[in-house]
């Protein structure tokens, strides 16, 4: 991918720039406002002036939408053998072939119609439920500060943003503390930039650490972001798996129906001597039946439905290819705080720990003032709640310096002048490990010893640990060291399971999915929980993976330790990305879950990454499939829905495939053993009324496998072949019994049949058995044990109705095909059936053989590959791996239409300097716009 270099006159249409960085105070002249925000009179203004801070997303014209399901090979092929029809079939004196035609034009026409209709449901479903998603952002409006949609900021509204939140517009920072950005996603800096105050952020970027408050100098279509998209372009998903499904299907339809129209071309015009144009009809019997022309659509239309109602579930599926591999994951790495507990955090009073001169009420009081009072995480807000009057947290104090919690140093930090005294002091508060390595006054072995038996004790009741140091600076100085910290107390906080969370990894396991807990809290409070939650208690601290298993342990290598782990506390991001990896390395499909900015690369890195209801703007930017209800059952029914979606594609691919095998290798035989000449338009019949039946699929009543699901293309063509050829062989004997023998004129007494009626035997016979092979493909045992859905036999039986009915009654001369009689119908009825019944039967001994073979044959190259170097398994990455495949990346385009983009990738590149002068340009042009239109009410 080629990478460009913006510089500011490129976003400004060439101008000459060369303004100096605008200080914040001229930025608050230029924008007429000041640090205590807009009045919400002047904020609609600018919003009727400057537009909603959100860029215009293109709609898709519709004529095109539809006409892409027509563009693929498959279609190609299709509108290849209507040109045929229409252009080269009118040779031997004979008109062109208006008929076939104008039915290949219907069939293309009826496919692309109902993939057009679902699809734009499906869309339309998803980004609803997106848009109920819309990001927000933190204003001061009338001097108070409040959430509204990141959609009504305007230029000159102060905002306010923390860990994990997405900037929602271009600004300049008034206030930072500990700030880091990162910018990848818009200018392809690969670490996170350090923010300080009047520099500038952009719209799309993310907060990695710390907090800070800014000037929104830009919004919507004038935002880098904006500008930028404009300009390059964003970076676009084109293909993914099921692109790749596609292709390969596809091409195992396209070689088999080239191999015998090329034996057909040799056979019939070199070998017999066959008119041009009957010759050609024979061709377009293969091209028009071979041909799967309904797979794209029926495919694409079951991930539609699928995403659909996995949105009824509040999923939201913002990659489609997660659908699939969601069916796949062995492994599902959950978070537990917020996922598997209620993420509701209380303060347990009554076992507080002091360990000097302080009360359990100082401890408490003295961890609020070590607690943010705005923007709050919830620690923070069970600790200050824990107070009953909030204003105490900051009452009697002034606030010197503050360092939020962040996941590196997992603790935070006040320092504050006591109003009283005069003194300055500093509290912290945090992970246990991590404050008392802190404390350099009070650590002794036995306070050591005593606070891990604290932490114990508060694990049995499952309860967490949260730490408070204390210490005094001497003199003026508030960045001066302190008197060295002492430990003065143990909050205990409360989260407890929620109620359904035991049931639902009972489920997760019934479906052969093993969850382990991968979470920050110590690990006396991560096996008490796995206890609790029947996840086990073989939990490990994160250090493990550092150092390995220990010498003489069960375990002789890490990747053995974390497959039999049920989870591992005290983890940091990398260690969660280092989990996801080796566990992938190891075969295994793995979602994670996660809601904070720490968890992005985990959920990046994960095959399926999910974002859980309530997580950051990072998370699910990075996530695959976004949850708006909370808990770890809403990942189940994705799991089990996912998996019924995939059974259905599944059905209808081995369907496919088999029906190419019938068609090609059926009609071929037929044309070299009896010369038989079957008219194109009666397999366009049966192509039209295969197709209304088969859409049903996409809603059909299918059991989801107990096990793992993943594509197993070898499997797929081995059913395909058995099917084909014995469907075949139905057909072939039928033609052979009634040509060579007078077996159904002597028992049955019915008439010998002409060839038109000949031609309409077969016709019925083929319609028939070929669509009812569906109930064989979408079954795991007999096909009458698992009922089908009502659309599916209620559309089969209107097919089937439809064609004994043209069998009646049709005398089309133009076609070759004539009506046959009762008698007729009802042979074939009877011959059709007596032929479906080994077909479940065939399936049963394909398993037993060569299915087993093939499975265990898989299963042996996975061990190999996981006792050698590893096989490594990534997310699927949605790039063109071929033309071919790109052909078919138009079936997922309603998914991405849905998706919110926040970034281009590392696309772009732009210098430090470039970007403090489009800030200033943008204060520049802001302050114009204003000035050109004054407040009526303005002094």
């Amino acid at each position: 991918m080629s990478l460009i270099e913006l510089k500011a006159e490129d976003l400004y249409d060439k101008e000459k720039v060369d303004l100096e960085t605008i200080v914040v105070e001229d930025v608050f002249k230029l924008l007429q406002c000041d640090e205590n925000g807009l009045f919400t009179d002047e904020a609609n203004r600018r919003l009727d002036i400057f537009g909603p801070n959100k860029l215009e997303q293109e709609e898709q014209n519709a004529l095109l939408q539809f006409l892409s399901f027509m563009w693929n090979p498959l279609s190609w092929v299709m509108e290849g053998a209507a040109l045929v029809a229409i252009a080269l079939s009118n040779g031997g004196g004979s008109p062109p072939d208006w008929q076939d035609f104008v039915g290949i034009i219907l069939l293309l026409i009826i496919n692309s119609t109902i993939g057009f209709y679902e699809e734009r449901n499906a869309g339309n479903a998803v980004k609803a439920l997106m848009d109920s998603l819309a990001p927000k952002a933190k204003v001061k409006r009338n001097g108070q500060w409040q959430e509204i949609e990141s959609a009504n900021l305007v230029p000159g509204d102060m905002i306010s943003f923390k860990i994990g939140d997405i900037v929602p517009a271009d600004c300049r920072l008034t206030e930072a503390i500990n700030v880091s950005i990162d910018q990848a996603a818009l200018t392809g800096e690969s670490l996170p930039q350090s923010k300080k105050e009047g520099d500038q952020c952009f719209s799309g970027s993310t907060c990695k650490q710390g907090e800070a408050e800014g000037v929104v100098i830009s919004t919507g279509a004038n935002t880098f972001f904006g500008r930028a998209a404009s300009l390059v372009g964003q970076d676009d998903d084109t293909t993914g798996h099921l692109q790749k499904i596609l292709a390969q299907i596809g091409s195992f339809c396209l070689v088999s129906i080239g191999i015998f129209v090329v034996a057909e071309i040799f056979v019939l015009y070199a070998g017999f001597r066959y008119s041009y144009r009957d010759g050609l009809d024979n061709i377009l019997v293969l091209l028009i039946g071979g041909i799967p022309i309904a797979m794209p659509t029926v495919l694409s239309v079951t991930l539609a439905v699928g995403a659909q109602q996995l949105a009824k579930h509040k999923a939201i599926v913002t990659r489609i290819t997660a659908i699939e591999e969601l069916a796949g994951v062995t492994i599902l790495c959950s978070d537990k705080t917020g996922t598997l507990t209620t993420n509701k955090l209380t303060i347990d009073k009554e076992t507080i720990r002091t360990y000097g001169p302080f009360s359990a009420d100082d401890v408490i009081l003295l961890a609020a003032y070590a607690s943010r009072t705005e923007n709050q995480d919830a620690i923070d807000s069970s600790v200050v709640s824990a107070l009953g009057d909030t204003s105490r947290a900051r009452a009697g104090i002034k606030l010197l310096d503050f360092k939020p919690f962040n996941p590196v140093d997992k603790r935070t930090e006040i320092t504050y002048r006591e109003e009283s005294s005069g003194k300055i002091k500093r509290v912290t508060k945090g992970m246990t490990g991590i404050i008392i390595e802190l404390c350099t006054r009070n650590k002794t072995e036995e306070l050591e010893n005593t606070l891990e038996a604290d932490v114990e004790e508060f694990a049995s009741r499952g309860l967490r640990a949260l730490a408070v140091a204390y210490e005094e600076v001497d003199g003026d100085d508030p960045e001066a060291e302190g008197n060295g910290f002492e430990l003065i107390g143990l909050l205990a906080i409360f989260d407890p399971p929620r109620e359904d969370t035991k049931q639902t990894i009972d489920d997760a396991l019934a479906l052969g999915v093993k969850v382990k807990m991968v979470t920050g809290d110590q690990l006396a409070i991560a096996k008490e929980t796995g206890r609790r939650l029947g996840l086990g208690d073989h939990m490990y601290p994160a250090k493990v993976l550092k150092d390995g298993p220990a010498p003489g342990g069960k375990h002789m290598t890490l990747d053995e330790m974390i497959l039999d782990a049920d989870g591992f506390a005290g983890v940091f991001p990398e260690h969660k990305y280092e989990i996801v990896k080796r566990l992938q390395g190891l075969g295994h499909l793995c979602a994670m879950t996660g809601d904070g900015a720490n968890d992005a690369p985990a959920l990046s890195r994960a095959n399926v990454g999910i974002a859980v209801e309530g997580a950051t703007d990072a998370a699910r930017g990075a996530a695959d499939i976004v949850l708006t209800e909370p808990g770890l059952s809403t990942i189940v029914h994705a799991i089990r829905g996912s998996r019924i979606i995939f059974q259905r594609m599944r059905n209808y691919s081995i369907y496919a495939c088999a029906v190419t095998i019938r068609i090609v290798v059926c009609f071929a035989i037929l044309a070299f053993a009896f010369r038989f000449n079957f008219p194109p338009f009666m397999v366009l019949i049966i192509a039209l009324l295969n197709d209304g039946t088969i859409m049903t699929l996409s809603v059909d009543r299918v059991l989801p496998s107990m096990a793992p699901d993943s594509w197993d293309l070898a499997e797929i063509f081995s059913y395909a072949i058995a099917y084909g050829l014995f469907l075949t062989a139905s057909t072939v004997a039928l033609v052979a019994i009634i040509l060579r023998t007078s077996f159904f004129s002597d028992k049955f007494s019915v008439e010998v049949p002409t060839t038109n009626q000949l031609h309409m035997i077969v016709y019925l016979q083929v319609a028939i058995i070929s669509q009812a092979l569906i109930f064989v493909t979408r079954s795991h045992g007999f096909f009458f044990m698992e009922r089908p859905s009502v659309a599916l036999m209620g559309a089969f039986c209107i097919a089937q109705l439809v064609s004994s009915i043209i069998a009646a009654y049709a005398d089309w001369g133009f076609t070759k095909i004539h009506s046959i009689s009762g008698g007729w119908i009802g042979i074939v009825w009877v011959w059709n059936i007596v032929w479906f019944i080994p077909l479940d039967w065939i399936k049963f001994a394909m398993k037993a053989t060569i299915i087993k073979k093939m499975r265990e044959r898989h299963s042996r190259a996975v061990a190999a590959a996981a006792a050698g170097t590893g096989l490594q398994i990534t997310r699927t990455q949605s790039r063109a791996a071929s033309i071919h495949e790109s052909m078919y990346s138009n079936r997922v385009s309603f998914i991405r239409r849905a998706a919110r983009k926040v970034g281009f990738g590392s696309k772009i590149t732009v210098k430090p300097e470039e970007l403090q002068r489009f800030s200033s340009i943008q204060a520049q042009r802001t302050g114009a716009t204003l000035a050109r239109n004054p407040s009526r009410t303005g002094a």
